[in-house]
């Protein structure tokens, strides 16, 4: 498994922005493909973006509707850092964020999770 730490949340107000940072150690992260997931208070976790290994394919990303054109995510290999950066921010966006190795698609097999970075919208 890799170990993942987030960082990068904060209090913005609405139409700010944020990037998050999810820095990776103890294996080789280029190998995974990885993903955003955001979890509000009294909501279920819920996908946000995700993006493949960064080989041949150049890093092709997914994102959720709800982020699309707002948000993009984005990998240093070479830094063992996958990024989220976040434009036009909304007070729905406002929730804790975690980042996930294993897939590029909400329905895959993550095999680690960092602790979160709390994310504050304020309207």
């Amino acid at each position: 498994q890799v170990q993942l730490v987030e960082s990068g949340g904060g209090v913005v107000q609405a139409g700010g922005s944020l990037r998050l940072s999810c820095a990776a150690s103890g294996h080789t992260f280029s190998n995974y493909a990885m993903s955003w997931f955001r979890q509000a208070p009294g909501k279920e976790r819920e996908f946000v973006a995700g993006i493949n290994w960064g080989g041949w394919s150049g890093g092709r990303t997914n994102y959720a509707n709800s982020v699309k054109g707002r948000f993009t995510i984005s990998r240093d290999n070479a830094k063992d850092t996958v990024y989220l950066q976040m434009n036009s921010l909304k007070p729905e966006d406002t929730a804790m964020y975690y980042c996930a190795a294993g897939s590029m698609y909400s329905s895959g097999d993550f095999h680690s999770w960092g602790q979160g970075t709390q994310v504050t919208v304020s309207s």
